[in-house]
């Protein structure tokens, strides 16, 4: 989570491919010029905001094009994350689960366990694993695959598997925009879309962390006191 609120600090900005030293202070103006005019459309009354002066800093021996892709993707991603579990959050806090079993045993998806947290405590080992693995794959992929986004790639967007043949069997859908919706948009859609993707994505990060937060220490999250229940255990534990 310490990388996402850099990431939030950082505002936004697009990636750059490396340029010869002699148009550095040229590339660099045009990336932040960029970052600022998506931090502004991103949020009219704030503005670009950077106290911790990120979008002039460097990492791991990167220029400072390649640092603010990394955080833009970091951000992006983090958001992206952050949507799914807050949904996921809220689905879950309300027993909604599959019809069918969760294994070959006949044991249902664990519902009846409580709370999310308390959901996941009661999956077996090796449901988490399989879904830890997942993940990881999808992680692994979107840095392998493509031209990856400190690279001259586009922070936030994920390869297709249908481009790639690493996967050795076929994969119907992609990952992102599986149903080809946003093909036929126009650039001006798809950046307004980008825009909502941001502050849906920040928006999300605090709404998750407002949940865990309240259910970890009752009463720091006053909205949400007496709507989520205590809970006991490790958030940062997957096999705690």
């Amino acid at each position: 989570m310490k990388l996402a609120l850099i990431s939030i600090l950082a505002g936004s900005a697009a990636a750059f491919a490396p340029a010869p030293a002699a148009r550095t202070s040229v590339a660099q103006n045009a990336a932040l010029d960029d970052l600022k005019s998506i931090a502004e459309k991103s949020n009219p009354v704030l503005k670009f905001y950077d106290p911790l002066e990120l979008s002039s800093t460097t990492i791991w021996g990167n220029s400072n094009d390649d640092t603010i892709a990394f955080l833009r993707h970091s951000e992006i991603k983090h958001g992206r994350v952050a949507m799914a579990a807050f949904v996921g959050y809220i689905v879950q806090s309300n027993g909604i689960h599959w019809p069918f079993p969760i294994d070959f045993a006949g044991n249902p998806y664990p519902y009846a366990a409580g709370s999310p947290p308390e959901q996941w405590d009661a999956l077996s080992d090796a449901a988490k694993w399989q879904i830890i693995l997942f993940v990881g794959f999808l992680e692994w992929f979107s840095e392998a695959a493509g031209t990856h986004y400190m690279r001259g790639g586009v922070p936030g967007a994920y390869p297709k598997f249908s481009d790639h043949q690493v996967i050795p069997h076929p994969v119907p859908f992609n990952l992102f925009d599986p149903f080809g919706f946003s093909s036929g948009k126009s650039a001006e859609a798809k950046e307004k879309g980008l825009i909502k993707e941001l502050n849906n994505g920040r928006l999300a990060m605090i709404g998750i962390l407002g949940f865990i937060s309240e259910q970890r220490v009752e009463g720091s999250v006053p909205l949400l006191k007496g709507l989520v229940s205590h809970y006991d255990g490790e958030t940062m534990a997957p096999f705690g």
